[in-house]
């Protein structure tokens, strides 16, 4: 028997998780971590991280039935700046 299981997930506050995520990639610091000597070949990264609590609800379905799952989990950000001085997401990952 072959089922397929769809698999959906919608977040709650979508805008003040982008907000958290902007204030986090434009720390208005610097460690100077960015600055330091490395190998040729090499590049000095600052990094910049942030856990932060989402709630969403994630949907299953297949032929039959369908769940609508309500969750709150954190969720680690961490940006990275390069030799171009600006900072990028470069990773998100659920912590649960």
């Amino acid at each position: 028997m072959n089922n397929n299981i769809h698999i959906a997930a919608t977040l709650d506050s979508l805008e003040l998780l982008e907000n958290l995520v902007e204030q986090l990639a434009y720390r208005r610091f610097d460690l100077g971590y960015g600055l330091q000597r490395v190998p040729v070949d090499s590049e000095a990264l600052e990094t910049s991280s942030s856990t932060i609590y989402l709630s969403g609800t994630i949907l299953l379905n297949n032929e039959q039935e369908q769940f609508h799952i309500p969750f709150i989990t954190s969720f680690l950000f961490t940006c990275v700046k390069g030799g171009d001085g600006i900072y990028k997401l470069a990773w998100s990952t659920s912590l649960s």
